[in-house]
């Protein structure tokens, strides 16, 4: 592999928080519209002004820098968010699906611009390394709104069903839970075997071996309530896991990618366990409700610790992609 300098590096970082920003202002554009409640819509249609602020921003230290964004980014960004909104809408529960969704990719984009204030900072480019810390802490400030709103979201998926139906629901969040977990397990052992960086690496076979006891537990859970993991969901959850795979073995900075991108699936996993302990609150199922905070609160603790890792993945992700000085 050819050596690139640090700023080639930092140009192309700045291109994917683009082409990430080009996918979340889809799926800010749309998300008012189908949050189903007013002060959700209210969250989304205020952070869409945010993210056009950002876009321009990220747009400008490109231009400043001599960088151009990559086409083909922007295209897979701008469909993978079409394909969120219509997922979003498909469910049943779009409020809680659309709200821990979101929540996930604000955490993406806040460990995006980590890892881009770190690779500036190196690059000696103090312009660029402020405005991703700028960024990151309006991603920030969204994550924590959305936060807020998990109880609304949660009631708001299951206003207008009866008793059975949030049981029924229960059942359906369990086994989203037991599917999520087995595509969290496919993706940490490919970090624990190759994330490049010997500190990540260690982080996530600790918490692959975490995430097999969660899936268990949740197979006990459900088989309590007479029920059992959904095969379909769990298949395709794996099989989205394997073409992550694929992704991250070919991309020339594993360990940064990969970081950022388990850090969003804890969020991910993290919103699910808030959403359950709620609708299992809702119908007295107070067993499901505190397995749910059990795991929620060990996957906030697996998040931190992927973000610790973020200055280690930084020096890994530049060293496996041959950089030099500037």
């Amino acid at each position: 592999m050819g050596k690139d300098t640090i700023d080639e590096q930092l140009n192309a970082y700045l291109a994917d928080a683009h082409a990430i920003e080009e996918q979340a202002l889809t799926q800010m554009k749309s998300a008012p519209d189908i949050a189903g409640e007013e002060r959700l819509s209210d969250a989304f249609r205020r952070h869409v002004t945010e993210t056009e602020d950002q876009l321009r921003l990220v747009t400008e230290r490109l231009e400043a820098r001599g960088g151009s964004t990559s086409r083909l980014k922007e295209i897979v960004m701008k469909v993978g968010g079409k394909g969120f909104v219509f997922f979003a809408r498909s469910q049943p529960d779009t409020p809680g699906k659309l709200t821990a969704h979101a929540y996930s990719y604000e955490a993406l984009e806040q460990a995006s611009y980590e890892l881009l204030e770190r690779v500036a900072l190196r690059a000696g480019d103090d312009a660029t390394a402020s405005v991703a810390r700028a960024i990151r802490d309006q991603e920030h400030a969204m994550l924590e709104r959305l936060a807020g709103l998990f109880d609304i979201a949660a009631a708001q998926s299951f206003i207008d069903q009866s008793p059975d139906d949030v049981r029924d629901q229960v059942a359906s969040y369990l086994a989203d839970a037991h599917a999520l977990e087995a595509q969290s397990i496919q993706l940490l052992e490919l970090g624990a075997k190759s994330a490049g960086d010997a500190e990540l690496e260690r982080v996530m076979a600790a918490h692959l071996e975490e995430s097999r006891a969660q899936q268990r537990r949740l197979e006990e859970r459900l088989d309590a309530l007479g029920d059992g993991p959904s095969r379909i969901k769990d298949a395709g959850m794996r099989a989205g896991a394997l073409n992550w795979g694929a992704f991250f073995q070919g991309h020339p900075d594993t360990p940064g990618k990969l970081a950022a991108f388990a850090f969003a699936y804890e969020h991910l996993e993290l919103a699910g366990y808030e959403l359950l302990e709620r609708t299992a609150a809702h119908v007295g199922d107070d067993a499901t409700a505190a397995l749910a905070v059990e795991i929620r609160e060990e996957e906030r603790a697996a998040a931190a610790r992927i973000e610790a890792t973020f200055d280690h993945v930084v020096a890994s992700s530049l060293r496996e992609h041959g950089v030099t000085a500037a």
